[in-house]
């Protein structure tokens, strides 16, 4: 799942005109990698609620920012899965 979730995160980011060429699972989405604006990680939240219908409150848009590609990945599908194991009790 986290290899999806990145590679969906790429696909986003490329749509919204980021260079992802050299974008590894290391490269931080804050200002020492992707240097994401709050607009831009806003759409990204946006985008990934809408693929995988879990939400984003304001302190993890900016938690966000903090993270390398992997780590959000991860974390991510970490909430994925803690949604569906929720969901099938």
């Amino acid at each position: 799942m986290k290899e999806q979730i990145s590679q969906f995160i790429l696909r986003a980011l490329a749509e919204m005109n980021y260079d992802v060429e050299d974008v590894t699972e290391e490269t931080d989405l804050g200002p020492a990698g992707l240097d994401l604006e709050s607009l831009a990680l806003a759409d990204l939240t946006v985008q990934l609620e809408d693929e995988y219908g879990i939400g984003f409150t304001d302190e993890d848009v900016e938690t966000l920012a903090t993270l390398n590609l992997g780590e959000f990945a991860t974390a991510l599908a970490g909430r994925l899965a803690a949604t569906s194991e929720v969901g099938a009790e």
